[in-house]
């Protein structure tokens, strides 16, 4: 899955694509980490990071989740509001996150950071969790950093290894809960689900 973006999270570029290309569906590699990161949220709503065309949002709400949809991509807003769900601009490399809250869920979205800004983004989103709150994202795995450029747009990509996220997550509080790896046509890909301890 690719969403695309430039350095700044910010490309118009391929959000119809992208919407299309992933169609609301829950696959049997994605299935434990939703469940676990549904099973530890606490009371309160949860901060959606890169929403995208809503389709996790739409799922977590199905299980009474409240959610906070954000995207730094206007057409993912738009998109999202025309179908009658709330949704607002929100870059999560300069903008307040407010908070706190129950969880945060940033998938397929942090790839798309350089390498030296992803420690201040952990960082930021621990201060926006509340005690006991989840964190789940998914990122792709691997070593290099580079640009990729498509029918649909150019988007940077750093990749990371398991090790590396662990030392950024070192020090933000934060409790490992499950992680998993799988493949798909783009790669391959880590997903980590957290706990913030008190």
């Amino acid at each position: 899955v690719a969403f695309f973006v430039d350095k700044d999270l910010n490309n118009e570029v391929g959000a119809g694509e992208y919407a299309d290309a992933t169609a609301p569906y829950r696959g049997p590699s994605e299935r434990p980490a939703f469940q676990r990161f549904v099973e530890i949220l606490r009371a309160g709503p949860v901060l959606e990071v890169g929403s995208g065309p809503g389709w996790d949002a739409d799922w977590l709400e199905s299980q009474g989740v409240a959610v906070r949809r954000t995207d730094a991509t206007a057409a993912f807003v738009v998109m999202q509001r025309a179908r009658g769900a709330a949704a607002e601009r929100l870059n999560v490399l300069s903008d307040e996150l407010g908070g706190p809250y129950a969880g945060v869920l940033a998938m397929y979205v942090f790839q798309h950071i350089e390498r030296g800004r992803l420690a201040g983004v952990f960082a930021k989103i621990a201060r926006a969790l509340m005690e006991g709150g989840a964190f789940l994202f998914s990122l792709r795995e691997g070593e290099r950093d580079y640009v990729e450029e498509g029918a649909s747009g150019t988007y940077h990509i750093s990749e990371w290894r398991k090790a590396e996220l662990n030392h950024l997550l070192r020090g933000l509080g934060f409790m490992e809960s499950w992680s998993g790896l799988h493949r798909d046509e783009d790669g391959r890909w880590i997903t980590i689900c957290l706990q913030k301890l008190g």
